[in-house]
């Protein structure tokens, strides 16, 4: 008989490409996950991985064999989100994908707060850009996902996975000091021509939505650097490197060396949690999504304020909740 363990070892792999990759979403050791699939392998009596330059791929026969664990462990999941909405009490392990700023601006709080309510829930996170987020979400790799979206570049939501809205974050145009803009209450869109900016790499979304709204304001963008971290960004303003636009979740205070001014019309990012549908009746989803909701919006410097949104009293059965 295969082992489910093990199964769910394979499917990991196959959906995050490498056996490193696939032991940080499982909270394994790499070495870990090689012996189940080794033993898989052993119990299949088939090759499962084969050497592909410095990583692994996947068989013909391990593709069919993910895709039907990936049937089986939906077969699990169901079970125990009818085992769990018995008892009534989120309980069990749930796992997390957040982007970078949420899992530093808004996750510790919840999980936190998840930890003190809800003992018997072993919530766990990982951090995880929404392009790739979204699609663990649909295959099963994770059960929950935070994700946002800009209003020109809306994230798409495959079939069989359901959101609620977490809140609205807004976000500034950060300058030098003594810059040009600097002492100005708002700044038109237009207005940002010439300028040098500091921003994601491409393939990012906060990256996709800045060259796209430049360019509709007929500003052909020139970046001049590029790092993943907020802060990073916000650092190389100060050094009067350049300009950057910075959503307020995570950012942090502005440091000396730069100030913050409102950019006309205020570009916002809405923050989702995705589940799959057929979760939608365990304790620990609703829950999870409810204790997001109410830690917005985020106390404290640098991290508010954001736009409030009513409040929510059962985002997953209330389908006025619910984002279209």
């Amino acid at each position: 008989m295969l082992d489910l363990a093990r199964l769910r070892a394979l499917h990991a792999v196959s959906v995050h490409g490498t056996v490193g990759a696939a032991a940080t979403a499982l909270g394994y050791t790499p070495s870990a996950v090689s012996q189940q699939i080794a033993k898989l392998e052993r119990e299949t009596r088939t090759t499962l991985l084969e050497r592909q330059g410095r990583g692994v791929a996947l068989t013909e026969e391990a593709r069919h064999l993910a895709a039907t664990a990936q049937e089986l462990m939906a077969i699990v999941e169901r079970a125990e989100t009818e085992l769990e909405e018995r008892r009534g009490l989120p309980a069990g392990r749930l796992t997390i994908a957040a982007f970078a700023s949420a899992a530093r601006g808004i996750m510790p709080g919840v999980l936190a707060d998840l930890a003190r309510r809800h003992p018997a829930l072993d919530a766990r996170m990982s951090e995880i850009d929404p392009h790739l987020s979204i699609d663990l979400v649909a295959k099963g790799a994770v059960d929950m996902a935070v994700v946002h979206d800009w209003d020109i570049a809306p994230l798409p939501t495959p079939p069989g996975v359901e959101q609620a809205v977490i809140g609205d974050d807004l976000c500034d145009l950060v300058v030098p000091v003594g810059h040009r803009l600097a002492g100005r209450d708002a700044v038109r869109r237009e207005e940002l021509k010439g300028e040098r900016w500091i921003t994601q790499p491409p393939g990012l979304v906060c990256h996709e939505w800045l060259i796209r709204t430049l360019r509709e304001a007929g500003c052909e963008p020139d970046i001049a650097h590029t790092a993943e971290e907020n802060p990073t960004l916000v650092a190389l303003v100060a050094a009067g490197l350049g300009i950057a636009l910075i959503p307020r979740l995570g950012r942090g205070p502005v440091p000396e060396g730069a100030v913050t001014v409102r950019l006309d019309p205020l570009p916002v990012r809405r923050l989702y949690a995705l589940w799959r549908a057929g979760a939608s009746r365990r304790p620990a989803i609703a829950e999870t999504v409810r204790t997001l909701q109410g830690h917005w919006p985020l106390p404290g410097p640098g991290s508010g304020p954001a736009l409030a949104l009513d409040p929510v009293r059962d985002p997953i059965h209330d389908p006025k909740q619910v984002a279209p």
